[in-house]
């Protein structure tokens, strides 16, 4: 199990312990950060965030700004691969793209499920797909995640 899983296993079960949990996350991820996201749900391969729709996050025209839309998109995609990654694995980011369906206005929920299979440690590239949704229910923008994964040194 990751140590992300063990964190977010240990705290969801306490009062409070999932806001100290998005509060942490926060923390190490001071850009992401910046959006404000909560965990919604976690499990290995698996990641439901979201963010409220506020002054900071929107753009000239009033709606949610791509970027803030993108950040979240990312941040689900990297915690679904997170969640199932053992010790002797790194990720990074190798590229990002987003396909923007709708002006986003109101909570954002990002959702991402690694159909890949479990982590071998070798030397890979995952795709991942993130959908951002409204609070309607309407899918505001689709985002494509290219993770390159291996053997830490």
């Amino acid at each position: 199990m990751s140590e992300l899983m063990r964190s977010w296993d240990r705290m969801s079960s306490y009062p409070m312990g999932r806001f100290l949990f998005n509060r942490l996350i926060a923390w190490r991820i001071p850009y992401t950060g910046s959006i404000r996201p909560k965990v919604l749900q976690l499990s290995p391969g698996s990641a439901k965030v979201f963010f409220k729709d506020r002054r900071a996050v929107r753009n000239h025209l009033s709606s949610i700004h791509a970027i803030a839309l993108m950040n979240i998109a990312e941040f689900s995609t990297g915690l679904a691969l997170i969640s199932q990654q053992p010790k002797n694995v790194r990720t990074i980011l190798v590229g990002l793209s987003i396909e923007y369906l709708k002006k986003g206005r109101g909570t954002m929920t990002a959702t991402c499920c690694d159909e890949g299979g479990v982590l071998s440690g070798e030397k890979e590239e995952r795709r991942l797909i993130s959908e951002v949704r409204d609070s309607n229910g309407d899918l505001v923008a689709k985002a494509e995640a290219r993770w390159l994964l291996g053997h830490t040194k």
